[in-house]
């Protein structure tokens, strides 16, 4: 066992604080790594306020992580010292399930991927996450990052990257279709990026124009304001493909309108209230609503080689440890464009 300083929540309603926790020794499958930098995802928050479940506190976050790797096991054929590494959302799965087989970790049955945090491992220890100094994973699960995408601009990849590059990738984003992103955070963002790189044509729906600057300049062909009635009017059956990033409750009627014949709506956050979904809305022009999460082992890796074949890089401020609690009063403000990356120098 190894003991390692990292920040934890030790409540719902506590501020996340400096603490120490301990890492397993390392096994013969598994790789340590110092982690370099740790980014902040609206889903951290989500847990750590108790929104999604029962928590056991204290608790470290974190699920977006990237850093060098500093011991490896016996029989580990993947890695080595130095490499430089991340690890996303899972650190562990059944690895007997037909999804598992697949390489589609992120939906295992049996009994469900192992979350980075406040999950329980092989071992029966609760996981922690990233807001720390180092940390030891199956090398399963674990990520090459490619030397040309900077550590820092990794680490958000490995959620906030791979949970738009599965969908645009799963339903055929390309040359030719059309794919809209609601929400311009920092998960559409990179739906924004992703499906540019890929050669969709892009149109980004915001609730107003204030951002509309940004989504050109990251690569939207249009843009346009969902508070203005007349854009559903515009856009009425346009679009292959829309991927909705935000979590709200939104006018399914409004939205299904504007896909085309056999177009799809995938969910990529959650709703706090059930979904009013209007059959004729999807009855009568052949569409589908969906709903997708992150990907698994190999997609993420596919992922992290597609953006530096093509220089796709979240936009970040990076922060150190003590700024945390101010970072996540800035996330639930919208006040960050577009992700918090934590440097953990300190924590190592």
């Amino acid at each position: 066992m190894s003991t390692v300083t990292a920040y934890a929540a030790h409540s719902a309603t506590a501020p996340l604080t400096e603490t120490t926790i301990t890492r397993r020794e390392v096994g013969p499958h598994d790789v340590a790594f110092d982690i370099h930098f740790a980014g902040i995802c609206h889903s951290d928050i989500h847990t750590v306020k108790g929104e999604w479940g029962k928590v056991e506190y204290p608790m470290v976050p974190g699920h977006e992580i990237a850093g060098i790797v500093t011991e490896v096991g016996a029989e580990v054929t993947k890695y080595q010292v130095g490499d430089r590494v991340g690890v996303g959302c899972f650190v562990d799965s059944c690895r007997e399930c037909a999804q598992c087989l697949a390489g589609e970790e992120q939906y295992c049955d049996n009994p469900g991927m192992v979350g980075t945090y406040n999950g329980v491992g092989r071992d029966g220890q609760r996981t922690q996450g990233g807001y720390s100094g180092a940390i030891v994973v199956d090398e399963n699960y674990v990520l090459r990052i490619p030397d040309t995408l900077p550590l820092d601009a990794a680490a958000p990849l490995l959620c906030a990257g791979i949970t738009l590059y599965s969908p645009l990738r799963h339903w055929n984003a390309g040359p030719g279709t059309r794919v809209a992103v609601i929400g311009l955070g920092g998960l559409g963002h990179m739906g924004v990026k992703l499906a540019h790189a890929m050669g969709a044509h892009v149109t980004v729906l915001s609730q107003s124009l204030k951002k509309m600057e940004d989504g050109l300049r990251l690569g939207a062909d249009e843009y346009y304001a969902t508070s203005d009635p007349a854009t559903f009017e515009t856009l009425a059956g346009r679009f292959d493909l829309i991927l909705n990033t935000v979590s709200a409750n939104l006018n399914l009627n409004d939205y299904l309108g504007l896909l085309k014949l056999d177009g799809t709506l995938v969910e990529l956050g959650m709703p706090e209230n059930p979904m009013t979904v209007p059959a004729g809305a999807l009855v009568f022009r052949r569409r589908r609503l969906a709903g997708s999460l992150i990907g698994g082992i190999a997609e993420t890796q596919e992922m992290l080689d597609f953006c530096a074949e093509h220089d796709v890089r979240p936009e970040i401020e990076v922060i150190t440890p003590d700024y945390i609690n101010e970072a996540y009063d800035r996330v639930l403000a919208s006040d960050v464009r577009y992700r918090f990356v934590i440097d953990t120098e300190s924590l190592r």
